[in-house]
This record gives structure tokens, sequence and C-alpha cells, in this order.
């Protein structure tokens, strides 16, 4: 006869039931971890300081579409056993070329964007300490360069432990910590519900800078390596035809959880900041406009998935050129190599440019994030042919719903392409 005790240990805790539904997302931890980094902190922060729940509309979208193509590459992936990079080289007529652009498209984008993040991240902690401790100079270089190269060293250690699970278990943490502190730090300052809604009707803010964030929005939402690297994800978890729908219920649930931690932050932004006139136009403003309205404590929660949103996207970013470059010789999951661990380490190094020269985070940040979204329409394209390829695909072949999202999201994607080279000549004013 069991007895009270034995029962209760059976029952798992409140924590215990986050931990196992987010076991239960598997491969699409990463795309929120590519998705929803210090770039979506920056770009929802800054629009909902500066334009309410306007962009609302942009964000939604790009979810929908990042769920359409996350569905796409994941069905693709278990009903052919086949990777993205491997099979743009290998089905295509030009198919060396395109995979070279993609590939070269996303590391030069990500390792760019790993740059800010790192800057972003380190000056965050450093704002977080002077909150507390008033006396710390408003500005030090060496200190920040220092939080910046600890942070990356600690993030380039883990990688050495080289297996795929405990990669996975990482990013859980970071998410499930970044999504609790933006979705309380949201109801601390909840925004008027009738902004929220207006916010789903299409508008553009009449000023220079709506272009950008909305090509911003884009770039860090329909992330490319979010898609490209699904694949290989997949094999890593070992996921086959027999998972189709668990690889669906997957790509929804990370679609989900984007929109809400990307609306989270931004409805934070609006509720602390908009309604009393103050922008971000760095870090700083960023802590300390949140204080006088929400008091220390808010603020170190929304710092905290701030940087925690910063960890989550450095981890998958360090890995992206060797998983890249293992998919495209041979379309293998490449975790324990030498390459892996060399790659890595050059990213790493990449990564504390930001911090060496000194450069507004908030700055590169979305100047970079507006960068990733030129590669979009190959990898739109790509999966559009393959997917609709019945000799490989067999009765799994795209439908009329799927090819309607894939050939939406490729006008889509190419319309903010454009709007990203406007928005890039005004911001560097050429």
């Amino acid at each position: 006869m069991p007895t009270e005790t034995s029962k209760s240990k059976r029952i798992p805790s409140f924590m215990q039931k986050i931990w196992i539904f987010m076991l239960s997302i598997g491969p699409g931890i990463f795309c929120i971890g590519y998705t929803i980094g210090t770039g979506s902190v920056t770009s929802m922060a800054k629009a909902g300081s500066q334009f309410g729940m306007q962009l609302v509309w942009v964000l939604f979208l790009s979810c929908l579409f990042s769920w359409v193509l996350m569905e796409a590459y994941g069905r693709y992936a278990v009903v052919t056993g086949l990777t993205s990079m491997h099979s743009f080289k290998t089905k295509f007529k030009a198919g060396k070329l395109l995979a070279i652009l993609v590939l070269v498209g996303i590391i030069v984008a990500q390792w760019n964007s790993l740059s800010g993040i790192l800057g972003l991240s380190a000056n965050a902690l450093y704002e977080t300490l002077r909150l507390f401790y008033p006396d710390l100079p408003a500005e030090n270089y060496w200190v920040v360069l220092g939080i910046a190269i600890t942070l990356i060293l600690i993030m380039y250690s883990l990688l050495w432990v080289g297996q795929y699970s405990f990669f996975e278990k990482v990013l859980i943490v970071f998410v499930t910590l970044m999504a609790t502190s933006f979705l309380i730090s949201m109801f601390v300052v909840f925004p008027h519900p009738g902004d929220i809604a207006r916010g789903f009707i299409p508008s553009i803010p009449a000023v220079p800078e709506g272009k950008l964030l909305i090509a911003a929005f884009v770039g860090t939402t329909m992330a490319a390596p979010t898609f490209v690297v699904r694949p290989l994800l997949m094999k890593g978890k070992g996921w086959t035809v027999e998972h189709t729908k668990e690889q669906s219920k997957d790509a929804l649930i990370s679609a989900i959880l984007m929109f809400t931690i990307n609306m989270a932050i931004m409805a934070a932004a609006t509720g602390a900041l908009f309604y009393e006139g103050k922008t971000i136009e760095k870090v700083l403003d960023m802590v300390y406009t949140l204080e006088p309205v929400a008091g220390k404590f808010a603020v170190v929660l929304f710092m905290t998935g701030a940087l925690s949103a910063g960890l989550s996207s450095i981890f998958p970013i360090l890995m992206v050129a060797p998983l890249l470059l293992a998919d495209y010789q041979d379309g293998e999951l490449d975790t324990g190599s030498k390459r892996f661990k060399i790659l890595t380490g050059v990213a790493s190094l990449f990564g504390l440019t930001v911090p060496l020269l000194g450069a507004n985070p908030i700055a590169a940040q979305i100047a970079t994030q507006v960068a990733a979204v030129f590669v979009l329409p190959l990898v739109i394209g790509g999966i559009l042919y393959l997917v609709n390829r019945k000799d490989m695909m067999g009765h799994h072949k795209a439908g009329f719903w799927l090819n309607a999202g894939l050939v939406a999201a490729l006008a889509f994607a190419c319309i903010i392409s454009y709007t990203g080279v406007l928005a890039l000549k005004d911001f560097f004013n050429v």
C-alpha cells in the first residue's frame, strides 16, 4: 500500500512541469535561442518605448512566417533524413553557389550579431551593478571588457562538452529564465489593452527609424539560421518520419513562445517608458528609465531576462559556423571535432569586437539585425522547392496551405529586404 509520502513524490512540482514541457520542445529551444537574444530585447524595447504597441503586427507576421518555415524545414528533415545545406548543394543545378551564399550570409550576419549581443550583455551587467552601487563611474571600459571576456569564456567552455543533449538543457535554463523574467516584467507595468489590440492593425511610424525597426524586427525574428540549422538539430535529436507530429508540435510551440516573449518585452517598455515619454538610446536608458516606474526589483528582473536572452543567443551563435560547414560537407551534426572547437573559438574572439572598440551596442545590434534579412529570400526559396519534391517527400509533400504560407513568407521577406536597404541607407546617411 503506497504511503502519502510516496504518492507526493510521484506528483511533479510546478518547476518540474515547466522543465518537462521545455524538454518536450526539443530542437525548438535552439530556434528560440537564435531568435530571442539581445537583438530582440533591443528592437522590442526600443520600439515599445518609442511607438508603444504600434508594431505588434510586424512581430505577429514574423512569428507566423517563422512557424511556417520551421514546419517546412522540419517536415523535410524528418521525412527525408536530409539536412539543409547538403540538400542545397546537391539538389539544385547551381547548388554549390546557393549553399555558399546562404552559408556565408548567415555566418557573417550571426557573427556580427554576436559582437553586439556580447557588448549589450556586458553593459547590461555593469549597469545593473551601478543600480546598487551608484558610486561606480557611469562608464568603465575595462570593467565592461572584462565582463565580456568572462561571459564569452564561460560560453566557450560549455561547448567543449560536445553533446547535443547537454546544449539543449543549457538553453532550456536560459530560455525559461528569460521567459519568466519578461512575462513578470510585463505584468508589473502592463500597457492599455486597447493599445495592444490596435497594434495588430498594420501601420508604419512616420519617422525615419520606423523602417529600420521593422526590418530589425524581421531580422531578429525570422532568423535564417533558425530554419537552416533545424534539420541538423533534428538529426541530433534522433527524430525521423515517425516523429512528424512531434516536429509539427515543436514548430508551433516555438513560434507561440517567440511571439509571447517578444511581445512581453515590447509591452514592458510601453508600460514603463512610452507613457512617460521616454525612449531608449543606449543601454543605460534601459536600466534607469525603468527604476522610477517599476522599482529596483523590476529593473533587475527585466535585466535578468535581457542577460538570459543574450546568453541563450551567444550559445547557438557560436555553434553556427561549424554546424553549417559540417552540414555543407556531409550533412552530419558535428559538435565534438577539432574543427568545431577551433571555429567556435574564432567566433568567440570575433564576438569581442564591439566590447574592444567600446561601440554603442544598441546601434550595432539594430544594424546587424537589419543585415540579417537579406539571406532570407534564398532560404525560403530553397525550402519551397525541396518540400515540393514528390520523389523525396512522397505523400508528405507540401499541400496548399503550407505552399501558400511559404509563398507569402517569400513575398514578405523580399519586401522587408527592400525596406532594409532603404533603412540602412538612412542609418548610415548614404
